[in-house]
């Protein structure tokens, strides 16, 4: 509590003096609150499109949940190393020495020491000259109707947020676009925007395992630690705090458990397997995360609405949790060589800077994504996958062993999902101008929350904010206004995945067709819920059937609705390049090539020569191309088929949204 008395002490020094220092005032393109995964993200992003941006964080390292939090194992997108987590996770390679270096636990493929991802965090953004971090400050007000460019001003526009830090002094950080990139959506409630947090009731959104009466329990937090095996005969043991309860931790793990039928894991490498709860979030150098949600330090705590003294006194309970957990596992099961790491994270209990928040608040978004939206995403009416700026892979994931009992949840009850996409407008928050919103405040349920909050995911909400107001700046375009084709085109371009398709990756030539053919509609994957990776595929190397070539075109054209004609994989004989060739020349009105190319297998006698030709001459068919034959009577496969449309139709930019 000594913290607590220090702050007060300087806040009424401060209140009763009689000269206030007014805020130290800075102007900037893109202000962003927050420098945790999405923060980061955004402003590399950002600033590599041609914008200066100021990053004002709490705490001295960047990252949040990924570095600061200490939740340094890699929950899902293994197989999508997408944009800026791709590139993050390359940092991470070249640190360790490739891909096995960090495969060291078994939650996740890639682990690492917080401390490495906050230094690589740093080279990052210190990479980029037009990034200002502003270190220490909590933002306190957000202003409205400030001095900006005339064409962003409006009477519930965000026009900049003022900070304070622990010593009372305030900063005034003006911006044309301010990002939400806080760990609980601190800047909804004083920018004036609706949101919402904890569950649903089942008739506001649909979704059958939503309680029948909604209520505002969150996700169990936790406050991770970071041990160190010191070695055979250390004895490392923490002090039981005086909450100290046993039982919370009983089952564990296997040998820590009173019901000998329990269904857990190992407690430690004695059992002799592969899979062990201590080696679970295993790190590199020895070092173990302890985020265990069996019986483990999940924690519940109503955090969001406390002020932040009230803040600071609860996560004393989660330390004091996690602490106990650690107290338990040594004393009850001799594991005293593996105490808290002391060469991890600059405080002096050792402990990580902020804790795990899986649930913030969520905003009250132009777009809200359910699971609905995640298990069918081709449903009519609501085909939301086509405003798709984010991808992931991981499962609907609700913690919440440590609730109150009163409270419903139905977690026994999730559905498995495929890998999905997150849509742009659930980062636009109604009514509100101005402010984009990222981290884990995007405007989604408390259910599909479980699979969106996950690293990787909040990593590319940050690209994607990031992208959208750097255009919103160069094109004094409110966030709402942006054209949403606009942001995806910038996301692809660095090297992102908006359809989550897991077979067929940047580095193939039909890469971007096959994902703009995708966000239209016009062509699409089949989604696999597979345990803790889902996936799903787009099968570039099938065939196509002449009926699905002849609806694709419908579609492609605006005739069929997309939703109408759901096909992953033709049944039946496949059409060959000529004839897909002359169904799309058919199409566009079979008009007369300009000019020839004389090919060594495609002669004026066959059937598909004047489509092949004119189709080769407005540079739709180059990818086929071998030389100088072009196999007419080959095979076309849907990547193929993707590339041509793409070219021929436009359908990405001609169908709308």
């Amino acid at each position: 509590m000594r913290h607590y008395f220090l702050l007060t002490a300087v806040l009424l020094i401060a209140s009763s003096c009689k000269t206030v220092t007014e805020p130290t005032r800075y102007d900037t393109d893109v202000l962003i609150a927050g420098g945790g995964a999405s923060g980061v993200m955004a402003s590399i992003q950002a600033a590599r499109m041609g914008v200066d941006v100021i990053i004002v964080e709490q705490t001295d390292w960047l990252g949040g949940m990924l570095t600061a939090a200490g939740v340094s194992a890699i929950d899902g997108n293994h197989r999508l190393p997408s944009g800026l987590w791709g590139e993050f996770r390359s940092h991470l390679y070249d640190h360790y020495g490739g891909p096995d270096a960090v495969e060291t636990g078994w939650v996740s493929n890639t682990l690492f020491e917080p401390h490495i991802g906050n230094h690589i965090l740093h080279r990052m953004v210190e990479a980029e000259p037009r990034i200002t971090v502003i270190k220490g400050y909590y933002p306190v007000e957000v202003i409205k109707n400030g001095d900006g460019t005339p064409a962003f001003q409006d009477e519930n526009r965000v026009a900049g947020v003022l900070f304070r830090n622990a010593d009372g002094e305030m900063i005034d950080v003006r911006a044309n676009i301010t990002i939400e990139a806080t760990e609980y959506g601190d800047l909804l409630p004083l920018a004036g925007a609706g949101y919402r947090f904890g569950f649903e009731p089942r008739d506001q959104f649909g979704e059958p395992m939503a309680p029948e009466a909604g209520h505002d329990m969150i996700q169990d937090l936790t406050y991770v630690a970071i041990l160190k095996d010191f070695g055979e005969g250390a004895d490392k043991t923490v002090e039981r705090t005086a909450s100290y309860e046993p039982s919370l931790f009983d089952g564990t793990c296997r040998q820590l458990s009173s019901d000998p039928d329990a269904d857990v894991v190992d407690c430690g490498p004695e059992s002799g397997k592969d899979l062990y709860m201590l080696n679970y979030g295993r790190l590199p150098n020895d070092h173990y995360m302890i985020n265990w949600p069996i019986h483990g330090n999940d924690i519940y705590i109503p955090i969001l609405e406390m002020t932040r003294e009230q803040r600071y006194a609860a996560l004393e309970l989660a330390k004091e949790m996690t602490l106990n957990w650690i107290h338990f596992i040594q004393t009850e099961g001799g594991y005293r060589q593996f105490g808290l790491a002391e060469d991890i994270f600059p405080t002096a209990d050792n402990m990580p800077l902020i804790p795990y928040i899986r649930e913030s608040r969520r905003v009250d978004g132009v777009q809200t994504l359910t699971s609905n939206h995640i298990i069918n995403p081709f449903r009519a009416g609501e085909e939301l996958y086509k405003y798709g700026i984010a991808v992931g892979d991981y499962p609907l994931d609700l913690h919440h062993e440590r609730k109150p009992v009163e409270f419903q949840t139905r977690t026994d009850e999730l559905p498995k999902i495929p890998s999905y996409n997150v849509p742009w407008g659930t980062m636009v928050p109604n009514g509100v101008d101005g402010l984009i919103v990222a981290e884990k405040s995007i405007s989604v349920t408390h259910v599909a929350n479980g699979a969106t909050r996950l690293q990787p995911v909040v990593i590319l909400l940050g690209q994607a904010a990031g992208a959208a107001a750097a255009l919103a700046v160069s094109g004094k375009t409110e966030p709402r206004d942006l054209d949403v084709r606009a942001i995806q085109s910038a996301l692809l371009e660095s090297g992102t995945w908006l359809v989550p398709y897991v077979d067929i990756t940047p580095d193939d030539p039909a890469f971007m067709a096959v994902q703009r053919v995708g966000l239209s509609g016009v062509m699409k994957g089949e989604g696999v819920p597979e345990a803790w990776a889902n996936r799903t595929f787009f099968y570039p190397d099938e065939g196509m059937s002449r009926s699905d070539m002849q609806a694709l075109i419908r579609m492609a054209k605006g005739e069929l609705e997309t939703h109408e004609n759901i096909v992953f994989k033709s049944a039946g004989r496949k059409i060959t390049r000529a004839q897909a060739a002359r169904l799309i020349w058919e199409a566009l009105g079979s008009p007369e090539p300009e000019m020839t190319e004389e090919l060594a297998d495609l002669g004026e006698a066959h059937q598909g020569y004047m489509a092949m030709q004119y189709l080769l001459g407005e540079g739709y068919l180059q990818g086929l191309k071998e030389g100088n034959r072009i196999f007419p009577d080959r095979e076309i496969t849907r990547k193929q088929i993707a590339m041509i449309v793409d070219k021929a139709f436009d359908p990405f930019y001609s169908l709308g949204l």
